[in-house]
């Protein structure tokens, strides 16, 4: 005979069989489509409703097949305290003509405990980047991000895979305790503004095991980011990850406490970046620490420029008003695609302090490439090739 407590413990077990057996949510009981041609943006949503409703962990259920989905919006907050985004087919951008001006295509908003494990985020962008490349970026439409996380805390995204979009493929503003792992982002080295993962107003990033190749930045980081972890990443094509471009307006929260380490870079414009607007602004760049990189045939292995002014407009003669300090380069060896491999190019009014280099062998022809610095102040240590021009 059974007792109370045991009646009671079955009662319970029943309980969370039942409710974990309602908690998974799949797209295609909505009456989501996965033949490509017609749009299921409001069934996903009405999946994305229930699962936000659960009192339990959920899983929202993505079936193989080509899912055409026009811009939407999964919003928060969240009853239930973890969804589970599992994608096992393919996400498909309609023209960029239906996109029209929206800021992204798919947007996460507000939402606590969110992961997206596996899958593939289709941006179908290759017309629009010929458009851009033929007429000028100015002549055609602008596009728009892929995948736009905002106000989002504690995402994990495993496996993810995301091609051909029509600008950055990853997006995240105003989001906490963020991480990236396996993930991989394909795009024309050509593809104008198709940065791979643009991190701003974040802190507590981190991106591990992951491959970028694009047309602009592998990973950028702007204004109001921090504690940010970038190991084990390939880059390239593309132009590097880049601190910047900071500085454009005069009241900017300030980048701090950023560790990139053991990652490689492979026919890239710039390795490692730290870019800031040749204007007057109160930021700031610091706790920055580059080390255990690759290059190979890189164009611009080490860099800071703080002489950024694209086409010469609304800062001609001016200084960067960014502070850049305590800046550590470590252990980064490999080959230079121009001969100076590392340039420190800093404020006048503000000059970089704080600048380490240690153990560093660039080399360009198989000769030790230069290095040029100006308005930068620090020390070398180690083996240092090119010479220190601190």
């Amino acid at each position: 005979m059974a007792t109370p407590n045991t009646t009671l413990a079955l009662l319970l077990t029943l309980i969370l069989f039942i409710t974990s057996a309602k908690a998974a949510y799949n797209v295609l009981d909505y009456g989501a489509k996965p033949n490509g041609k017609i749009d299921s943006a409001k069934p996903f949503l009405a999946a994305w409703a229930a699962a936000c409703r659960s009192p339990s962990p959920a899983t929202v259920h993505v079936p193989s097949g080509r899912f055409l989905l026009n811009k939407l919006a999964f919003q928060g907050p969240c009853r239930s305290p973890r969804i589970n985004f599992r994608i096992f087919g393919t996400l498909v951008a309609p023209s960029y003509t239906v996109i029209g001006t929206a800021s992204q295509w798919i947007l996460f908003s507000k939402v606590d405990g969110l992961s997206i494990n596996g899958g593939i985020i289709d941006g179908q962008a290759t017309t629009l980047w010929a458009c851009k490349l033929l007429a000028g970026i100015k002549n055609c439409p602008r596009g728009a991000p892929s995948l736009w996380f905002s106000k989002t805390t504690n995402l994990f995204i495993n496996g993810l895979i995301s091609i051909r979009s029509e600008l950055a493929h990853i997006v995240l503003s105003n989001c906490e305790g963020v991480t990236f792992r396996n993930v991989k982002i394909s795009a024309a080295g050509n593809s104008p503004n198709t940065d791979g993962v643009h991190v701003y107003m974040s802190k507590g990033v981190t991106i591990t095991g992951s491959t970028i190749k694009t047309g602009d930045d592998c990973i950028s980081i702007g204004p109001g980011s921090s504690n940010l972890w970038i190991e084990g990443v390939f880059c390239g094509p593309g132009h590097g990850i880049s601190i910047g471009s900071l500085g454009k307006s005069l009241r900017e929260p300030g980048v701090q406490n950023v560790t990139v380490r053991s990652v490689t870079f492979s026919g890239t414009q710039n390795g490692v970046r730290i870019k800031t607007w040749a204007r007057p602004s109160y930021g700031f760049v610091q706790g920055i620490v580059f080390e255990n990189i690759v290059m190979r045939n890189v164009q611009n292995p080490i860099v800071i420029d703080q002489d950024y002014c694209p086409n010469n407009r609304n800062c001609p003669g001016q200084q960067s008003g960014i502070k850049i300090s305590n800046v550590k380069y470590k252990n980064i060896k490999g080959t230079s695609a121009t001969p100076i491999a590392v340039k420190l190019d800093c404020s006048r009014t503000d000059p970089c302090i704080g600048i380490s280099l240690q153990d560093i062998k660039l080399t360009y022809k198989k000769k030790a490439a230069l290095s040029y610095c100006r308005n930068a102040d620090g020390g070398a240590a180690g083996i240092v090739i090119p010479r220190s021009c601190l």
